[in-house]
């Protein structure tokens, strides 16, 4: 987390996020290599061949990952994504309606979250926060936010009982 004034706080993936996600990928690309590096091995050179492919698509999965931001500013939640093509969503906080913190049972062991945002918005309906760490309470700095901005723009909620 980084925060660069008091009203833009900028939260990036952990990098055990990565680990998390790509486990089992990762696990067939050291089988391969090990595999395909031993002597007398029938298959080594096409082993050897998709191991290196697979590690160049987890190269671009970090590279991915870790090019995450999410801003959280005074009246805007922002995520910027994208390695070849940066896509920027950004969601008016006033719009937000509901809040969701869920962790996987490696999330729990890694202290890590993720953080699902519903708004009314209508380009980013839904965002995913993955690889949040567990320690900072996102929601409840999301929560004042939207709660200050719906204040100031006399947005109320009228629900039926």
């Amino acid at each position: 987390m980084r925060q660069e004034d008091n009203s833009i706080i900028t939260l990036c993936p952990s990098i055990g996020q990565f680990f998390i996600n790509e486990l089992p990928l990762l696990l067939l690309c050291v089988a391969m290599l090990l595999i395909g590096g031993l002597p007398g091995c029938a298959y080594s050179t096409l082993l050897l061949v998709f191991s290196l492919l697979f590690s160049l698509c987890l190269l671009y999965r970090f590279i991915y990952l870790r090019s995450i931001r999410y801003h959280i500013g005074s009246e805007q939640l922002i995520c910027e994504h994208g390695v070849f093509q940066r896509s920027v969503n950004y969601m008016e906080l006033y719009r937000v309606v509901d809040f969701a913190e869920h962790q996987t049972l490696i999330q729990q062991l890694c202290g890590l979250k993720s953080v699902t945002v519903l708004s009314m918005d209508r380009t980013t309906p839904k965002l995913e926060m993955t690889g949040i760490s567990n320690s900072y309470d996102v929601v409840s700095v999301i929560r004042t936010r939207v709660e200050t901005n719906k204040r100031r723009k006399g947005v109320y909620e009228i629900t039926n009982r």
